[in-house]
């Protein structure tokens, strides 16, 4: 038996097919939204869309302009601005326009696109989040390693991350489609079918651990290794003053030498630490919920689910 995943969502869009009821009044539609919490949710997409494109197109641009050479922590940080902006465009906006028309406006491809496209962007921009934190791992307490072809290394890293991302959402393309939202209501949208009583809650879940839990986790372990780290070269500057040495891939050079490298690393550990921070403060509210909507017999249904229903 299947239950379609748009029932719960009282925010995305439907296209009205050949000959079907174009009509948009709640009398006929049973899943019809409350306006005006609609309008809240247009206002705040459209900040949201602009502030992303505003932010990620100047980070852009700064890097372009920048004279210094690019370094591997800018291309990685270009490589996640152009993955914020894809969720902006392939994410928000198209959200943004659905909740405007209230029904998806489009055939049957174009619903199974979007669905796909808006959660590649989600996979592509957390999990390049995470090859900048790895890459920052092997900086730190594998430096002997970044002298290997560092620049090549990033380059797979980063082209792994972006095909990665694609098959990760494909599944999109097959769990939506254009359908009709109640039997013999002429009324269609573009939404998922899952198998009751388990399908919505593994979909809930697998979106959950892909695009938060896995990924955080993975951070925290490289930065958990990067402090400990740093607290060890801390301690070897303090203890060998002089003369340049390696100890179980750790650099103990002299003083000078020691505390001039730490500057360096430790400034760009810190500002991926921010955007780490950021990602997990914005996103385990979101998740939390979503989570609870469906595992909590006793949870409130309407609106809790709807989010991720509309990727």
């Amino acid at each position: 038996m299947q239950a379609p995943a748009g029932s719960c969502n009282s925010s995305v869009a439907s296209s009205a097919l050949p000959g079907a009821n174009t009509s948009r009044s709640n009398l006929t539609d049973s899943f019809g939204r409350n306006e005006a919490l609609a309008r809240v949710e247009i206002s705040l997409l459209g900040i949201i869309f602009v502030l992303a494109v505003l932010g990620n197109v100047t980070v852009l641009l700064v890097l372009c302009k920048s004279r210094r050479k690019t370094s591997k922590m800018h291309l990685f940080i270009k490589h996640l601005s152009l993955a914020d902006l894809s969720v902006a465009v392939f994410q928000v906006l198209p959200q943004f326009s659905w909740d405007i028309t209230y029904r998806f406006q489009g055939p049957d491809l174009l619903c199974r696109l979007v669905k796909h496209l808006q959660v590649f962007g989600m996979f592509a921009s957390t999990y390049m989040m995470v090859m900048m934190s790895v890459d920052r791992y092997i900086a730190i307490c594998h430096p002997l390693k970044t002298l290997q072809q560092p620049t090549q290394r990033s380059y797979l890293m980063i082209v792994g991350t972006w095909l990665g991302s694609f098959i990760l959402s494909s599944p999109q393309s097959f769990i939506f489609s254009v359908q009709e939202i109640d039997k013999g209501s002429g009324i269609y949208d573009c939404w998922a079918n899952f198998i009751l009583p388990w399908g919505i809650k593994a979909y809930i879940t697998w979106i959950a651990l892909g695009v938060f839990a896995v990924p955080v986790l993975i951070v925290l372990v490289c930065y958990t290794c990067i402090c400990y780290s740093i607290f060890r070269n801390i301690k070897y500057k303090t203890k060998a003053p002089t003369g340049t040495s390696f100890k179980n891939g750790l650099i103990t050079s002299g003083v000078n030498n020691i505390n001039t490298i730490s500057k360096a690393k430790i400034r760009t550990v810190k500002m991926t630490l921010v955007i780490v921070l950021a990602y997990i403060v914005c996103w385990a509210p979101f998740f939390i919920v979503q989570l609870w909507s469906v595992w909590d017999k006793n949870a409130p249904k309407d609106g809790c689910c709807s989010a991720f229903c509309t990727v």
